[in-house]
C-alpha cells in the first residue's frame, strides 16, 4: 500500500506539479511581464514576451506538460512517456477548469496500460505508445468531463465558502494547505486541481507562507543563513523528519497559520488571482507572491470564473502581501516557538537539518 501511496499521491502529483510549473506557471509569469512593459510603449521584445507566455499557457500544451511530469515521476519507459503528451493534452481541454485532475487521474492510468505491454513484444514501437494513446483517449471521452466538473464544482464550493466566510474558512484552508505543504504531498498539485483562487487562493498563500517562513526563523538557532533560505524559498518539507521525532516543532507554524490566514481574507482582503497552482506554493521561489501579482493585472481563467477582474493594486494591497506573507509569519512563529522552547517542548537540535 505504501508503493502505491507513493507512486501515485506523492511521485505523481508532484511531478504533475512541476510540469505546472514549467507549463501555465512560467508562461503566466512571461505574459504578464510582457504586458506590463507594453503599458510603457510598443516594443517587438515586450509582443514576443506575450507571445512567448502564451504559447506555454496554452490549455494543450499545459496538459501535456502535466501528464509528462508525471510520467517522468512514474519512471515510466520512453514510448509510454512521449505519448502521454497527446493524451494530457486531450484530457485537460476535455476537463475543462478542472483539467489537472483529470489530467492526473487519465495520466495515471494509461502510463500504468502502456507500462504492461511495453518490450513485451517485437512491435514495441507499435504497441507501447498504441496501448498508452488508445487507453488515454477512451478514459478522456468517457470520464475527463465529468471528472473536471466535479473537481471544478469542489473548487467553487470552497471559493464560495471563503467569500461566505472568510473568518473561519481563512483558518481552515490555511492551516491544511500549509499542512499539506510540509507534507511529502504536492500542494500546489492539489491547489491547480481544484482551482484554488480567489480569497481562497489568498488564504491557501497564507498557509504556505506560514509553513515555510516560520520554520525558516524558528530554526535559524540551528541552521542559521543556509536553513533560512531552503526552508524560506526552497520547502517546509525538510523539517518532516524532525516533525516525525518531534511533532511539537510543528505547532508554532501551524498556530502562525491559523491567524495569518483570516488576517489575509477579513483584514487584507488578499486574493490569489495568478493560476491556480501557485496558490499552494507559498514562497518557495517567491511563486505565490508572483501568482498574487500577476493575478491583480492579468487574472487567470480559473479566477475569471469565480468573477475576478483586474485590478490596481493599492498601498494598502502591497503593504499586506508582505505582512502576510514574510513578516507576521516570522513574527508569530518565532515568538510560539519562543513560548514552546520555555515550555521544554522544543529543544535545542530538535530542528536541525540533515544536511545542513
Amino acid at each position: 500500500m505504501n508503493k502505491y501511496v507513493k507512486r501515485y499521491l506523492i511521485d505523481a502529483l508532484g511531478g504533475m506539479a512541476q510540469g505546472l510549473f514549467a507549463s501555465l506557471l512560467i508562461g503566466t509569469i512571461v505574459k504578464t511581464l510582457g504586458q506590463q512593459l507594453l503599458r510603457l510603449g510598443s516594443n517587438p521584445i515586450f509582443t514576443f514576451l506575450v507571445d512567448a507566455g502564451a504559447f506555454a499557457s496554452d490549455a494543450h500544451v499545459v496538459g501535456a506538460a502535466m501528464a509528462v511530469g508525471i510520467g517522468f515521476a512514474m519512471q515510466v519507459p520512453a514510448l509510454v512517456l512521449f505519448t502521454l503528451a497527446a493524451t494530457g493534452s486531450a484530457a485537460n481541454v476535455s476537463g475543462g477548469a478542472g483539467g489537472p485532475l483529470a489530467v492526473l487521474f487519465i495520466a495515471i492510468l494509461s502510463a500504468e496500460a502502456g507500462c504492461l505491454v511495453s518490450k513485451k513484444t517485437k512491435v514495441d514501437i507499435i504497441v507501447t505508445p498504441l496501448v498508452t494513446l488508445l487507453t488515454g483517449a477512451l478514459l478522456t471521452v468517457l470520464t475527463a468531463k465529468y471528472i473536471g466538473k466535479a473537481a471544478s464544482a469542489f473548487g467553487n464550493i470552497i471559493v464560495w465558502a471563503t467569500t461566505l466566510r472568510p473568518f473561519l474558512m481563512g483558518m481552515i484552508i490555511s492551516l491544511l494547505v500549509g499542512v499539506l505543504l510540509t507534507l511529502p504531498v504536492s500542494s500546489a498539485a492539489i491547489c491547480a486541481a481544484l482551482g484554488l483562487t480567489g480569497l481562497a487562493g489568498g488564504a491557501a498563500v497564507a498557509g504556505c507562507c506560514a509553513q515555510m517562513v516560520g520554520f525558516a526563523v524558528l530554526s535559524f538557532k540551528e541552521n542559521r543563513w543556509s536553513g533560512l533560505l531552503s526552508q524560506g524559498l526552497g520547502t517546509s518539507m525538510l523539517q518532516m523528519p524532525n516533525i516525525i521525532k518531534n511533532p511539537k516543532i510543528w505547532i508554532p507554524a501551524c498556530l502562525t497559520s491559523l491567524i495569518t490566514g483570516p488576517v489575509a481574507t477579513c483584514i487584507f482582503k488578499m486574493e490569489m488571482n495568478g493560476a491556480a497552482v501557485s496558490s499552494g506554493m507559498g514562497t518557495c521561489g517567491l511563486v505565490g507572491q508572483i501568482g498574487v501579482i500577476s493575478g491583480w493585472f492579468n487574472p487567470s481563467q480559473a479566477a475569471l470564473s469565480h468573477g475576478a477582474s483586474a485590478i490596481t493594486p493599492s498601498g494598502f494591497d502591497w503593504l499586506g502581501l508582505i505582512l502576510v506573507c514574510f513578516v507576521l509569519p516570522g513574527i508569530l512563529t518565532w515568538l510560539f516557538g519562543k513560548f514552546f522552547r520555555k515550555l521544554g517542548w522544543i529543544k535545542d537540535g530538535d530542528l536541525v537539518l540533515e544536511n545542513n
